[in-house]
């Protein structure tokens, strides 16, 4: 029987911090809730990145509802990536029952019924703010990068961007990128050669197998206008409360590349607009990637590599990423090294590797007199968790079995009607649900293509048929038409710095309706 008295002021002053937090729960010793030990969680490190693990079924998806709640509440907007669809209930208010009422009463708290904030946001043709981007924001180096692409053919990538940057052709969508690559192969092959050098018909039949493998899996909805500002994932609303935007990607399960496209997309623009904030008093944004283990087992290289480098250098922005995952091991080390807060629901030990994974994930936490940490894992209840997070100078806190508060919203999913009345409410739906095509690259190469066709039919006419003409011909790119071609997602086509170092994003500040 451990010593009550002694746990009891090791989770006091542990978790006692100077600046705001909210309670999480409250925790547990010997199996028992014990009361006054509250376990609090401290809004300045949220940006030190965190994980919520566990195995199915065992409140993890719960803990993130909780913890999104309580951010919003505290004025930090929430970014939820909901693969399995079961985070819209956030937007409704809870039900109480006996369950609840039975817990709220072991932890001293009221239950107050509330609903969040809430925007939806999709990728694909559900109910939702569309999320978009264009080719060219992506720049020559995350694409390449999504497309898989060797030195050489990310060479002649970057390449193709020059020229259309030189030319002012926008390359808003992939059928841009497509009809600029079959130029260059054919028609402009020349013309390029001229300037930016030699062009192997062998690197752009390859980018364009790469390019329609990615159309495939449906890319296209998300290439193109208008593009989604990272501002509007930042919102308050009049009451004060951060506004939580749930990104639905329930049908990208099975799509990996569409996934670590927009992946790679977000966090690369989140760095390169928000400025560098330092240590501030709590964050200004919170991420949080729910079944996080479908993004790391279906990832590519490039995702893997560029979570791992946001993850480091984000934290100064203000910004906090969080993993919701089965198993903790599904994370990489690098990037497990760098999460600060820890919420450790039971896993299963059924084989020989699953008690290896406990072994392994047990060391990853703080030693305590008060629990032996390896065996307590298989052993907690539904809506438990070991609980570790960094205080104010950056030590990890005492680790504690916590029993966690329920949430005050809605634990199930929203209506389809429910669904549309959020969305009808929007302030953001009808901002990027518009539907734009601006004329671009495929535009004017193709108009470009059937003048010049024209042109050759009329010399094969006999000159007395000869379409008589007083102006003089123009060049390719002389017409006033593509001289003056300007974007609507931007006035000009630059990718910053970060676009060679692989953080992408848009070098041009823009504002927010908000």
């Amino acid at each position: 029987m451990a010593d009550s008295s002694k746990f009891l002021e090791t989770v006091n002053s542990g978790y006692a911090f100077k600046g705001e937090s909210f309670k999480i729960g409250v925790a547990m010793l010997d199996g028992n809730v014990l009361p006054g030990a509250d376990v609090f969680i401290p809004m300045k490190t949220l940006n030190r990145h965190g994980l919520i693990a566990g195995a199915t079924g065992t409140g993890k998806t719960k803990t993130l509802q909780v913890l999104a709640e309580g951010l919003s509440d505290a004025s930090i907007p929430v970014l939820l990536m909901d693969i399995k669809g079961d985070l819209s209930g956030i937007a409704a208010p809870g039900t109480e029952n006996e369950k609840i009422k039975d817990r709220c009463q072991k932890l001293n708290i009221e239950f107050k019924p509330a609903a969040c904030p809430a925007d939806l946001l999709t990728l694909s043709n559900q109910k939702g703010a569309r999320l978009r981007a264009t080719v060219s924001e992506f720049g020559p180096v995350l694409l390449s990068k999504i497309l898989g692409l060797n030195d050489t053919q990310g060479g002649f990538v970057a390449m193709i961007f020059k020229y259309c940057d030189d030319q002012k052709l926008p390359l808003l969508d992939l059928k841009d990128f497509i009809k600029v690559l079959q130029f260059v192969s054919d028609e402009g092959k020349a013309e390029l050669e001229k300037t930016y050098g030699k062009i192997s018909t062998t690197s752009t039949g390859t980018i364009l197998r790469k390019v329609i493998e990615l159309q495939q899996q449906g890319a296209d909805i998300f290439f193109g206008e208008k593009s989604f500002e990272v501002e509007d994932l930042m919102r308050i609303n009049e009451e004060g409360k951060g506004i939580i935007s749930i990104v639905r990607v329930t049908d990208l399960q099975d799509r990996p590349k569409l996934f670590s496209t927009f992946m790679l997309q977000l966090l690369a623009e989140l760095y390169a607009t928000c400025p560098e904030e330092g240590d501030m008093e709590k964050p200004k944004l919170v991420m949080f990637i729910d079944e996080a283990h479908l993004i790391f087992q279906e990832a590519n290289e490039a995702l893997l590599q560029q979570i791992e480098t946001i993850i480091k250098l984000i934290r100064s922005k203000g910004i906090g990423i969080y993993f919701c995952t089965q198993n903790p091991m599904d994370v990489p080390a690098a990037v497990l090294a760098q999460l600060g807060l820890k919420v450790q629901h039971a896993l299963r030990a059924f084989t020989a590797a699953d008690r290896k994974v406990i072994k392994q994930t047990s060391e990853n936490y703080p030693e305590t007199a008060f629990y032996k940490t390896e065996d307590l894992i298989t052993q907690l209840g539904t809506g438990e968790a070991l609980v570790t997070i960094l205080n104010e100078k950056g030590i990890p806190t005492p680790l504690v079995h916590c029993m966690i508060r329920p949430p005050r919203s809605r634990m199930d999913i929203l209506t389809d009607e429910e669904i549309e009345a959020l969305v009808a409410k929007s302030k953001i739906a009808g901002k990027y649900n518009e539907v734009i095509d601006t004329k671009s690259a495929y535009e004017i190469l193709t108009e470009k293509l059937e003048e010049a066709a024209s042109r050759e039919e009329d010399q094969k006419l006999p000159d007395s048929n000869k379409k008589s003409s007083t102006k003089k011909e123009k060049g390719f790119f002389d017409d006033p038409v593509v001289k003056s071609m300007t974007r609507t997602a931007g006035n000009t086509i630059v990718r910053t710095l970060l676009g060679v170092l692989g953080l992408g994003g848009r070098s041009r500040s823009r504002k927010s309706l908000f």
